[in-house]
């Protein structure tokens, strides 16, 4: 038995691994209500130019951004900051009253979440590539660290370039956070409950978007919004230093006995003998094997070096980009409904919680390969036939997409399953960082896309449509990894391309036979 099954070979799900994915999946509850914090924290709330005039509110100037100077000539000059007066009424502070990004500074609101998800590419770019060196567990921590340490000083930010930061800063942690939780579950879950597993995380993450606006509902001022949902990462670090690494990369790294120590760990929680799984002769012998394919060093260019590797990271990048592209504009864009943000937020949040029992059943019984490229195509019809939706039928146009951004989701969290599946282990988190990258990059260019209806209203939607189908079309020539185990060098993934260009090429000879 290779290291590969080491894993395999219990029936059940045992409670190690009830432990690790309980622990690793805590975290994931919070990462939406960061994503999309500033929905609520960014909240703009009524308000008018201070005056130095007795005035009643209804005969305040027109334009918000100025105040009279004399009532008889109805002349007005522009407000100056600290000069605003809020309605505070339904939020008690957001960092717009804090800060008057208002007007002239309102610029400075979108900066905010721009900058944010700056921090989150970054992540993406940083994070895989240092896991794959220094271990998932060891990074995973170091984020789930930065997002408890950097959120709660964003919570007492004096001004606002501290707070860009903070926020920067954060969204570093947060997208490395999540490629390195789901790597690490990946590599200690049996090949036959992956998708179970990651339909459960998926769900954990979906519930982020349930959470947030009962939390924001409840606590009304950014400042402690704020605080709430970054100091249970304080607790999630805790609990995630009782996770072993995974033994894979330990052994691939040499780190043997390390990794026999933690087999045999699992093996003393599910009450089995020690030595059951692997013993340290398995281990050096798969070392020696893997010793040629192993470096101490990784980086994002060890994606593109080889036929294979090349192959699967491009169309990997479709689906990551294509997905993310969409979701995140339609996610965005609930205040065009003209229905309450809190309740969109729950609507779309709920709505999403079966879709991830309908990809997990196609993941587990039809494929990865195409459950992924069937959701992002059906997704894209979807939008497309919102088109003929008429604008004033609100129910109709909320139901598709609802429906849409669901698919989209669904893609998305198969995505993070079959992308974990077919890199080797080696390269595992540097790929994941790189999808990730991807994935926030198409999150950046969507409000790009959402420009164009200045040209032609429709656009935008045209775009949303298109893209997920053209990108979901080339994944079904990806390798199917159901049932497959995992692979742990870029040679096993390099033969496994081979092996596919092989059986292509009889299948083709043999229907040109019949033919």
């Amino acid at each position: 038995m290779s290291i590969k099954d080491a894993l395999e070979k219990d029936s059940l799900f045992s409670p190690f691994q009830s432990l690790t994915v309980s622990l690793l999946s805590a975290p994931l509850l919070l990462v939406a209500t960061h994503n999309l914090m500033q929905v609520f924290t960014a909240a703009v709330p009524p308000h008018h130019c201070q005056s130095n005039l007795t005035l009643a509110h209804s005969h305040l100037p027109k334009d918000s951004c100025t105040r009279y100077i004399s009532l008889l000539s109805n002349a007005t000059e522009p407000c100056k900051q600290g000069e605003w007066e809020y309605d505070l009424s339904e939020y008690t502070s957001t960092i717009i009253t804090d800060w008057d990004l208002v007007c002239e500074r309102e610029w400075m609101k979108e900066l905010a979440q721009s900058i944010y998800m700056a921090g989150v590419l970054l992540g993406a770019m940083v994070y895989g590539s240092l896991a794959d060196r220094f271990g998932r567990r060891t990074v995973l921590l170091c984020c789930a660290l930065k997002v408890a340490l950097m959120g709660t000083a964003a919570a007492f930010s004096p001004n606002f370039s501290l707070y860009l930061t903070f926020r920067f800063l954060t969204g570093m942690g947060l997208c490395g956070l999540i490629i390195n939780d789901i790597g690490l579950t990946t590599e200690w879950i049996p090949k036959r409950y992956r998708p179970t597993v990651s339909m459960f995380q998926s769900t954990c993450l979906t519930l982020g978007h349930i959470i947030l606006p009962g939390v924001a509902y409840a606590i009304r001022d950014w400042r402690w919004l704020q605080l709430a949902l970054s100091l249970p990462y304080f607790i999630f670090f805790i609990l995630i230093c009782w996770v072993p690494e995974s033994f894979r990369w330990l052994a691939l790294t040499k780190h043997l006995q390390q990794a026999l120590f933690n087999l045999n760990r699992a093996a003393r929680i599910n009450g089995k003998k020690e030595g059951s799984f692997v013993t340290i002769e398995m281990l050096m012998l798969e070392a020696q094997k893997n010793s040629s394919s192993v470096t101490s060093k990784s980086s994002p260019l060890d994606l593109f070096r080889t036929p294979a590797m090349r192959n699967v990271t491009i169309r990997l990048s479709l689906i990551w980009f294509s997905g993310s592209f969409c979701f995140f504009a339609l996610a965005m864009d609930v205040q065009r409904f003209g229905l309450s943000i809190y309740l969109v937020q729950v609507v779309f949040g709920c709505a999403e919680l079966p879709m991830r029992v309908l990809s997990t059943v196609m993941a587990t019984y039809v494929g990865r390969r195409f459950s992924v490229s069937f959701f992002l195509i059906l997704a894209g019809v979807l939008i497309l036939c919102s088109l003929a939706v008429p604008p004033d039928i609100i129910p109709l146009q909320l139901s598709v997409t609802v429906l849409a951004k669901g698919f989209l989701g669904s893609s998305i969290v198969c995505a993070y399953l079959y992308t974990a599946e077919l890199y080797p282990t080696v390269l595992r988190q540097t790929g994941m960082g790189f999808t990730n990258m991807m994935m926030r990059l198409g999150a950046v260019v969507a409000p790009l896309a959402m420009m164009t209806k200045l040209y032609v209203s429709f656009l935008p939607l045209v775009i949303f449509g298109v893209v997920p189908i053209l990108c979901g079309v080339p994944i079904l020539w990806l390798p199917e990894t159901m049932n497959c185990p995992l692979l742990d060098t870029v040679e096993e993934v390099e033969e496994r391309g081979r092996k596919a260009i092989s059986q292509a090429k009889e299948k083709g000879s043999m229907h040109s036979t019949k033919l």
